[in-house]
């Protein structure tokens, strides 16, 4: 998927022995989006956006060792350990031995020579490397950080290397001060490892400006070669990754508070300790007004945060992998008031929301490393599927960009419209990366994340179960019975015919028209559960549900 960037300049730092000015290049491309102003909480922000760095060069996929030095080695002596052998059958094994050595001093003069020649061209790639990691990012993190600056709060949003790692560094206005300009909207920004290493000079004494450059958008076309223009052929998993993060976020979860000593404690014992066998898991066993307590696998080690009491109304016990990646909030710390963790199941993401008082960092986590936000989870499967017609969100849609960030009631009444249909569109500009649902304040907020619209039959329908659910509702191999369960919640059974085999899969979905629970007879559900998302049989049951009663607007 082809992004053109266009960047008035490059993102600089000015600095004196009093202030120090930051101005971050936006998209000249993108409709005007600014922002002016100087910091007033320094040091929080400084560690924040710290962290947001630590997300962006995470890596934690398996790295294999390089053994392609052994495997020359071994090849070589390969011959030398048969030429000995085959010297000791035969009893010559003084001439063997001699030519071995000969052998052996060969092979030395070779590898010498060769690093000669070699040398040069091994010293100018690695040269060119660091160069590139320094000076050209893009090079290396192909998609740049985006800014989102609404009438409230401006937030920083990035992606892992390994698209495991979700962070979203949230700042409302208390954070500055004279604020002398700003127009709300979505750019993406030239964010340097330079203009990292300059945020860690951030000193209470020293004023510091903060400025999503407005200037960008007012040099004359005559002065083209002014602007930096870029061109990324991003891969739809990056898009993809975003999506699912913002989909995940609207669904339900179990949700509890931990002191940040709690955490500090948990990257303490996974830092002293490094496992070398599986299993690798976090069980968070939650009891009903007790301290939280944390099982840390393989050693069964329990971690008892008394200072965390469980508020929720039964027992829980969710398991978490993938769990070095909590490093990335030790950073965060000191400056935390508490952090808010949403589990939305055993293998399936959570998100830890850090509490920085005027300001937020989210730190969202697919269900394991391996399993990327991108290719693993179909979590906007499991969003609300109301179907709502293009006048109709294009409605939705302008009403919420008035005022850029509303909740669910407030916008439905608004609007005259009901709730389900309100959260049928939102769902689907969210789905569309046009709307992001920010969990901590319970607010659906306005982000276009690419100035041109994205390609949605590759980015949310790439599914195959989605797919295969449209053919066998439309080929009406699904049969469907609904039995009301009270408080807005229905049960879904029936049977779905394929050529082979008739399944029965069962599902619960609440009132706001999201799947809770579901069950099915195939080999997707008994391999996966609900990890990678519905399997096609539910999906297909909810369609035929969808369509029975009527849900079109």
């Amino acid at each position: 998927m082809l992004f053109n960037y266009k960047y008035g300049g490059t993102s600089s730092v000015s600095s004196n022995a009093s202030s120090t000015g930051m101005s971050f290049a936006p998209d000249a491309l993108r409709e005007p989006t600014y922002f002016v102003g100087q910091l007033n909480k320094k040091i929080a922000f400084r560690e924040a956006i710290s962290a947001l760095n630590a997300v962006v060069v995470s890596d934690m996929r398996f790295k294999p060792k390089d053994k392609t030095a052994y495997l020359e080695w071994a090849a070589q002596q390969e011959e030398i350990w048969l030429a000995q052998y085959l010297g000791e059958l035969v009893g010559d094994i003084n001439n063997i031995n001699a030519r071995v050595d000969e052998i052996r001093s060969e092979i030395k003069d070779i590898d010498r020579e060769q690093s000669r020649v070699m040398g040069d061209f091994y010293r100018s790639r690695r040269d060119y490397f660091n160069y590139l990691y320094q000076k050209d990012k893009d090079a290396w993190f192909v998609l740049d950080p985006v800014i989102t600056t609404h009438p409230d709060s401006i937030f920083f949003e990035c992606f892992s290397q390994d698209e495991s790692s979700y962070g979203k560094l949230s700042c409302n206005y208390n954070v500055f001060k004279n604020i002398s300009d700003f127009e709300c909207g979505t750019t993406n920004i030239d964010y340097s490892e330079a203009l990292y290493n300059e945020f860690q000079k951030v000193r209470n004494y020293k004023e510091t400006e903060l400025k999503v450059d407005p200037s960008g958008f007012e040099i004359q076309t005559g002065e083209e070669d002014l602007y930096k223009e870029v061109k990324i052929d991003l891969p739809d998993s990056w898009v993809r990754g975003f999506l699912q993060v913002s989909s995940a976020m609207t669904l339900p979860g179990v949700t509890f508070d931990l002191h940040p000593m709690d955490i500090h404690s948990l990257c303490l014992y996974l830092r002293r300790f490094k496992e070398v066998r599986g299993p690798r898991s976090l069980r968070f066993m939650l009891e009903p007004d007790k301290p939280i307590r944390v099982i840390v696998e393989p050693w069964n080690y329990e971690l008892k945060f008394a200072r965390s009491i469980y508020k929720g109304p039964e027992a829980r016990e969710i398991r978490m992998w993938g769990r070095r990646r909590l490093m990335i909030l030790e950073r965060l710390i000191p400056i935390t008031k508490k952090f808010v963790v949403t589990m939305l199941g055993s293998g399936l993401p959570s998100f830890f929301e850090a509490d920085l008082g005027d300001m937020t960092f989210t730190l969202g986590l697919s269900g394991w490393t391996a399993n990327d936000w991108s290719r693993a989870g179909n979590f906007d499967l499991l969003a609300p599927r109301t179907q709502v017609d293009s006048v109709t969100q294009a409605t939705i849609f302008n009403t919420l960009k008035e005022k850029w960030a509303e909740d669910l009631p407030s916008l439905a009444t608004r609007l005259g419209m009901e709730q389900n249909v309100v959260a049928g569109a939102l769902g689907a500009y969210t789905q569309a990366g046009r709307v992001i649902y920010d969990r901590y304040n319970g607010l659906y907020r306005v982000r276009e994340l690419s100035r041109d619209p994205l390609d949605m039959k590759v980015l949310r329908f790439a599914s195959p179960q989605e797919e295969k659910a449209n053919k066998l509702v439309d080929s009406n191999n699904v049969t469907v019975n609904v039995e009301d369960l009270g408080d807005g919640k229905v049960k879904l059974t029936g049977t779905v015919k394929e050529r082979y085999r008739t399944h029965y899969p069962v599902m619960v979905i609440d009132g706001d028209d999201r799947i809770v629970e579901a069950t099915c007879d195939c080999n997707h559900y008994n391999m996966n559960k609900l990890c990678k998302g519905p399997c096609e049989h539910m999906l297909a049951l909810r369609i035929a549900y969808n369509k029975s009663i009527g849900r079109t607007i």
